[in-house]
């Protein structure tokens, strides 16, 4: 920022450098098991939190979970978890949660919320936001520290959450900021963000509020959940070392096959671009991107994709990247590592038959 010698101009007032406030972070579980998302949401929030000097808390609401989720939530680098035990919270509802949250955020005044972009979080973060004008932008794959000159104004807001995410149908990446109300709230997929323990120091405090403080359940239990279920995945996409996608460039649903075929040789899985999957020749929790899952695989062969931001999206990360298409100046090739320039139709038997002479 440059000091301004005019007289009669005062220079921008910086708005927030002291940042205040903690990270928190919405712990989702199903039954006393954790989600995998939170915790790739702690381990974000750790960082975010070092960055601004404040510390991580966590919250976490069920039943029968005293004792039984700690354990998955401290070693992240938590420094303080807020668990919320009493009947009728597990599973979620939508009034009780919402009560919960809005009511600790009140007494906490917390300066960035993360929560996961799943059914849970789509419905209990723009609740949350509403109720403390706060504001939420959804589906994040990216969230940084930074700062923001506000020029109309003459003001410049430092320690701000950039929360970054593609817009326009995928044509830009945007960076949302949220200078003026608290929290910052974000969203962000499964698979977005890596997990990983804790190494440093942090207090590991652990406290256990008085539920009918912060809801009444006579009023906010009225929506009973009858039943509930939970079914497992199909395939194992996400934690696959070996990723075979395929684009709209595959052709035919008949031509996935070979990709099946490619994917088995490795002991991998297959996905796909949005294109493929709205053309009805992969199903749809196969899909890779920002609207799908998102991977990290150690290899990652993109078969016929162009490479739209929404796909990179959600595979950018990739150890390496093999790109297989006719066009060399697709998209994606600009980002992998290997690029083989031809048709699947040709390609892909080959590798097939190599990999079927080679494995052991």
């Amino acid at each position: 920022m440059e000091n301004n010698q005019n007289a009669g101009v005062t220079a921008p007032s910086l708005i927030g450098r002291a940042g205040g406030g903690s990270v928190f972070v919405y712990c989702e579980i199903e039954g006393t098991q954790v989600q995998e998302v939170s915790q790739e949401l702690l381990t974000k929030g750790r960082k975010l939190a070092n960055q601004l000097n404040v510390e991580l808390h966590a919250v976490v609401i069920g039943t029968g979970i005293k004792n039984k989720v700690e354990d998955q939530i401290l070693p992240y680098g938590v420094d303080k978890l807020f668990v919320f035990d009493g009947e009728g919270l597990f599973p979620y509802t939508s009034a009780p949660h919402t009560d919960i949250i809005v009511n600790l955020f009140k007494e906490e005044q917390p300066q960035i919320c993360l929560m996961g972009a799943t059914v849970i979080g789509r419905d209990l973060g723009p609740r949350v936001s509403s109720s403390l004008t706060s504001g939420l932008t959804a589906d994040c794959t990216e969230l940084e520290i930074g700062s923001y000159e506000d020029k109309k104004n003459n003001k410049v807001f430092d320690n701000l959450l950039y929360q970054i995410r593609p817009a326009f149908g995928g044509n830009i990446v945007a960076t949302i900021v949220n200078p003026e109300h608290r929290p910052q709230m974000a969203t962000v997929r499964s698979g977005v963000m890596q997990k990983a323990i804790y190494e440093g120091e942090c207090k590991k405090e652990v406290v256990y509020p008085e539920v009918a403080k912060y809801v009444d359940m006579a009023v906010a239990g009225v929506v009973k959940v009858l039943t509930h279920e939970v079914q497992a995945a199909k395939h194992n996409l996400k934690g696959a070392p070996i990723v075979v996608a395929g684009g709209y460039g595959m052709g035919s649903k008949e031509n996935f096959d070979m990709l099946f075929q490619l994917a088995k040789v490795l002991h991998g899985e297959v996905g796909g671009s949005r294109a493929a999957v709205d053309a009805g020749w992969l199903d749809h929790d196969r899909q890779i991107g920002q609207t799908g899952v998102t991977v990290h695989p150690k290899v990652y062969i993109a078969c016929g994709i162009s490479g739209q931001i929404q796909h990179i999206a959600g595979m950018q990360d990739s150890g390496i990247i093999i790109s297989i298409n006719s066009d060399p100046d697709a998209p994606i090739n600009r980002i992998a590592d290997y690029v083989i320039v031809g048709t699947v139709e040709e390609v892909v038997p080959k590798l097939i038959k190599y990999y079927k002479q080679n494995s052991k």
